[in-house]
């Protein structure tokens, strides 16, 4: 089967959206189609995992100089990237909602002893701290390789929900 092309947005350190092929095969068996999504997409995300996460890192700085809400790191983006605080809200949600999915995995790999879940940014600072990612741009390429181990692990997505694991309405 034919690829198909997707838009992908990228942040840091500059804006960019591309359009990037996506792999698509048929199941022999199930006679569904499935796709091989790039490890640095985040399925059903048009941001790369490295935007989210850069755009958390932002918003986690504003967090710590006491702003409330996500004003600040959505207006620290390039404006082309229509990034609006609510869509900041939603990234931090998916994300921690991750790496609670993947904890019992990442704890093989990092001491997440110190993790409690006290609030959606707490819980995220307290990930990134023990993986060694401060809130710093700079960081991403240590996140892909955490988001790398994990999948080898796991042969999962650490954050977003691919298709055969979202539920279908039912009739």
């Amino acid at each position: 089967m034919a690829p198909y092309w997707r838009y992908a947005i990228e942040l840091f350190p500059q804006f960019q959206k591309k359009r990037i092929p996506v792999a698509r095969f048929i199941c022999r068996e199930r006679r569904k189609t499935f796709s091989l999504l790039p490890i640095q997409l985040i399925p059903y995300f048009q941001y790369t995992v490295g935007a989210v996460v850069g755009t958390l890192f932002l918003g986690m700085s504003y967090w710590q100089k006491g702003q409330k809400g996500f004003h600040g790191a959505s207006v620290a983006v390039d404006p082309e990237s229509l990034v609006t605080p609510w869509l900041i809200t939603c990234w931090l949600v998916a994300v921690v909602q991750g790496f609670r999915r993947g904890h019992a995995v990442l704890r093989q790999f990092y001491d997440l002893d110190g993790i409690h879940g006290s609030g959606a940014w707490e819980e995220g600072a307290a990930y990134f701290s023990a993986f060694c990612l401060r809130p710093k741009i700079e960081r991403l390429s240590l996140l892909m390789n955490l988001v790398y181990r994990y999948s080898r692990a796991t042969g999962q997505f650490l954050f977003g929900t691919p298709s055969q694991y979202r539920s279908s309405p039912r009739a």
